[in-house]
């Protein structure tokens, strides 16, 4: 497996998907957001940080890195007016069938199992928070991949803290205990 080839390291690839988030405007703390207010109503205690504890540990995962590497980049391939017609065009006005920047988003939320498969299309309807931001900036960026790609990434953390949620309820713990000090 990989002989012979040059392997970027990990933390390469993790630092170049924060600072590409970053560049585009996109903090962990605005996503971390999101996964609060999805998350709070079933978590006594449970508090911004742990969430942003949430996303950062989903930014660690090789799916959703590549998935925002590559939907940032072809967002500012396109605001570089670089993609060849009718597709430039068509990511430009993020046409409503166009459906691949969804694809890509949706495939890295799939390692966190249903509950983020459900909670990105709830997010990819509602348009919570920056995603909205994202998704309004019309003549401000082209931003056709990113708004789905952080809709996946704060599914994906409200995932992990859901389940995490089972396993505290399990120890006869909450949130809050473990904010705490308790642990499970």
């Amino acid at each position: 497996m990989d002989k012979g080839k040059n392997i970027v390291h990990s933390d390469v690839v993790t630092a170049a998907t924060k600072d590409a988030l970053i560049r585009r405007g996109v903090k962990i703390e605005d996503i971390a957001k999101i996964v609060y207010e999805l998350q709070v109503p079933y978590n006594k205690g449970l508090s911004l940080e742990q969430c942003i504890d949430s996303v950062e540990s989903v930014l660690r995962k090789r799916e959703l890195q590549h998935a925002i590497l590559v939907g940032v980049e072809l967002d500012e391939i396109a605001e570089r007016g670089q993609l060849s017609q009718p597709l430039q065009q068509i990511v430009e006005s993020d046409e409503g069938l166009f459906g691949v920047d969804e694809t890509i988003a949706l495939g890295a939320v799939y390692t966190y199992g249903s509950i983020a498969v459900t909670t990105f299309g709830h997010l990819d309807k509602n348009k919570v928070g920056i995603i909205n931001e994202l998704d309004t900036k019309k003549g401000i960026g082209i931003h056709t991949f990113l708004d789905d790609l952080v809709a996946s990434v704060a599914a994906c953390a409200a995932s992990r803290i859901a389940h995490r949620t089972r396993d505290l309820k399990e120890a006869g713990l909450t949130f809050k205990d473990v904010q705490n000090g308790k642990r499970s």
